[in-house]
Parts: structure tokens; C-alpha cells; sequence
């Protein structure tokens, strides 16, 4: 049963062109050909980057945190009661009017103070100021990195500059040592996203992130057995490009640095905009749409990847939304936050008085985040 879904998935029909088979893809000559069993290194590498990423946090952007003054600002915690944590636990953090009232009488607080306990304890939960930092810190220095890199191994290669010849004798196209590393490198490393996701700082489009992450992976890996590499490393340094804006901003919205924060997300912006929705659908999704079929009828593997690549575009075009909403905002003067934030909530919420020191209120506990995470990659 197995075998006969292992033969099925792996059919040549599937994900090559007609009249070619894998046998043509295997190695001869000194010519290095991408194989799926390649693949299988990114797992023990997605693994190291987390390793690493936990160094990286402690002792680079701990470091650096302190150098920026990255500061922390102080949180009331909710005062211990066992009535109150064990709702919160088993049956929800937003209770309703009806059930505000019986945690009342049950614990002995008023309503208000009841209220106030849950604002409290959320607050509680939510990421500091310094893992948020730590995060961004570390996916800058990634993104950063990924882009030099992956401008590098391809500038010189023909492709660059005439996307006809992305299909120049596709799909016998051997990879060098620099194809091989920058692919691998780079699926591990939305492997270990993937992999910390679930406690890394969530945001409101937690599941976008999670499809994004996905399809990412699913296309990369795709591309590489499938020998789509010439686009698959166009695509990816295509997304790296405006990746490290994002999270440079982030770093310096925690550290306090408004104006250079606004400044990096405005040029973010565009570079988004310009890269997402008019080089990746007009000139790449075009380049992988319209091309093939000039050398090939269409096959399984060509509706695949370009449905992946649809399924992302349509991510960038949900995250470019709430880039202009923000950006509107931003040059009428009104005070712009991240739109999937999940912002602290105040002590004053809906017109409450402090329960204790005198009525009281505090600051408002968040920092506004004037920059959008989108990503690849991207909360912050």
C-alpha cells in the first residue's frame, strides 16, 4: 500500500514535462543535478537555527537591547485568586457580563475589580518588550544576511536579467554549491519558524502566518526537486529584499527611536509594494506562467507551483492592505500602530477607577508599533 502511494506520489507524469523522466535528472558528467533526498538535511539544520537563535537572543540582542535601552515598563499583576486563575485557565481570559457577576460573588470582588483582575492577568501573558526585540533582532539578522547572500549567487547568472532563460533547458539544469547552499539554508531556516511559531510573539493574522510559513516551505521544496531553482532563487531574494527593513524597524520602534523607525517603515513600504505586487506578479508569476508553455504542455507540477505561488501572492496583497491603511494613517498625522497587534490593555479600560491607590490610573502599556509585520516572515 505504501509502496504503491510512494510510486503514485513520485510518477514522472506528476512533476515533470512529458517525454522526461527523473532517470534524465540524475547525475553525469561533473553535472550535479537537485534531488528530493536532498531535502532531508533541512530538518537536523532547522534544528541548529533554533540552537543558534537561542544563543543569538542571549548574547547578541539581550546585549544590544541594553545598548539601545530597550526598557521594560512595569506591570501590575493580577493579586493571586484561585477562583478568578481557574476560570481564566479552563473556561476563558474575556468573560462575559453574566459571568463577571457570579466570579463576584464567588471571589468576593466587585464586578470592577473582577474586570480589572482580567485585564491584569492578559496583560500577564502577553510577550515583553524584550522577547519582542530578541525576535525581530534575530529575523533581521537572518533576512539580512539571506539577501546579501542570495544577491550574490545570483547577479551573475544570466536569469537575472532575462527571464527567458530561467527555462533554458528546463528541466536539465544542474545546480552549483552556491544554489545548493543558499536553498537549503534558507527552507531550514522557515522550517525552525514553523517549529517556534507556536511560541514565538503571536499577532492577529496568526493563522496567515501559519499558511504563509507553510506554503513557503511546501514551494521551496517543490521548486527544488522539481528543478524550478532558477526561479525558486529569484523568488527568494526577491522576498528577503524588503524583509530586514521590516524587522530593522521593529528593533528601533522597541528601542524608542520614532522618527528612524517611521523613516525604515516608509521605505519598507515601498519596497514592498514594489517587490510583492508589481516584480513578483508581473515579471516573476508571468515569467513562471506564460514561459513554460512556450517549451512545454502544461503538467501537474506547473499548476502546482504557480497555484502555491498564487496562494502567496494573495497573502501579499491581505499584508500590503493593512501597509497602506497604516502608512494613510501615518501621513494624516493619526498615531499609527501595528494593525495585528495585540495591544495591552490600560488599567482605565471603559472608564473604570483603579481599585487600589486611590483610583489612580496608569499609562497606557503598550508601545505603539508604527510598523507592520508581514513574513516570511514576520511578527514582532
Amino acid at each position: 500500500m505504501l509502496q504503491t502511494l510512494y510510486d503514485y506520489f513520485w510518477w514522472e507524469r506528476l512533476w515533470l514535462p512529458v517525454n522526461l523522466t527523473w532517470a534524465d535528472l540524475e547525475d553525469r558528467d561533473g553535472r550535479i543535478y537537485a534531488k528530493a533526498s536532498d531535502l532531508y538535511i533541512t530538518l537536523p539544520l532547522a534544528l541548529l537555527f533554533l540552537i543558534v537563535r537561542y544563543f543569538f537572543e542571549i548574547y547578541v540582542a539581550t546585549p544590544l537591547a541594553a545598548l539601545l535601552n530597550v526598557k521594560e515598563k512595569t506591570r501590575l499583576r493580577a493579586s493571586p485568586n484561585p477562583t478568578l486563575e481557574n476560570f481564566y485557565c479552563t473556561s476563558g481570559k474575556h468573560p462575559k457580563q453574566a459571568e463577571v457577576e457570579l466570579l463576584s460573588r464567588q471571589s468576593g470582588f466587585s464586578s470592577r475589580q473582577v474586570e480589572r483582575w482580567f485585564r491584569r492577568r492578559r496583560n500577564q501573558d502577553r510577550p515583553s518588550l524584550l522577547k519582542k526585540f530578541r525576535e525581530a533582532s534575530w529575523r533581521f539578522t537572518f533576512y539580512l544576511i539571506a539577501f546579501i547572500a542570495g544577491m550574490a549567487v545570483i547577479v551573475d547568472k544570466p536569469w537575472f536579467y532575462d527571464m527567458k532563460e530561467v527555462w533554458k533547458g528546463y528541466p536539465i539544469q544542474s545546480i552549483i554549491p552556491s544554489q545548493y547552499w543558499y536553498y537549503m539554508i534558507e527552507l531550514s531556516f522557515y522550517w525552525s519558524l514553523l517549529f517556534s511559531i507556536a511560541s514565538d510573539v503571536k499577532r492577529k493574522d496568526f493563522k496567515e502566518q501559519v499558511i504563509h510559513h507553510v506554503a513557503t516551505i511546501i514551494l521551496i521544496s517543490f521548486s527544488w526537486f522539481a528543478n524550478y531553482i532558477r526561479a525558486g532563487t529569484l523568488i527568494m531574494a526577491l522576498h528577503d529584499s524588503s524583509d530586514y527593513l521590516l524587522e530593522s524597524a521593529k528593533m528601533f520602534n522597541y528601542a524608542g527611536w520614532k522618527n528612524t523607525c517611521n523613516n525604515i517603515f516608509i521605505v519598507f513600504a515601498i519596497v514592498f509594494i514594489i517587490t510583492r505586487l508589481v516584480i513578483l506578479p508581473f515579471w516573476i508569476l508571468h515569467c513562471t506562467v506564460v514561459y513554460p508553455l512556450q517549451l512545454y504542455p502544461a503538467f501537474f507540477g506547473y499548476y502546482f507551483f504557480n497555484s502555491m505561488m498564487g496562494v502567496l501572492q494573495v497573502l501579499h496583497i491581505f499584508w500590503a492592505y493593512l501597509i497602506l491603511r497604516m502608512a494613510h494613517k501615518f501621513v494624516t498625522g493619526k498615531l499609527v500602530e501595528d494593525e495585528r497587534s495585540d495591544r495591552e490593555e490600560t488599567e482605565s479600560s471603559e472608564g473604570e477607577e483603579a481599585f487600589t491607590g486611590g483610583g489612580m490610573k496608569s499609562h497606557h502599556l503598550a508601545n505603539g508599533h508604527p510598523i507592520l509585520n508581514n513574513n516570511h516572515r514576520k511578527n514582532d
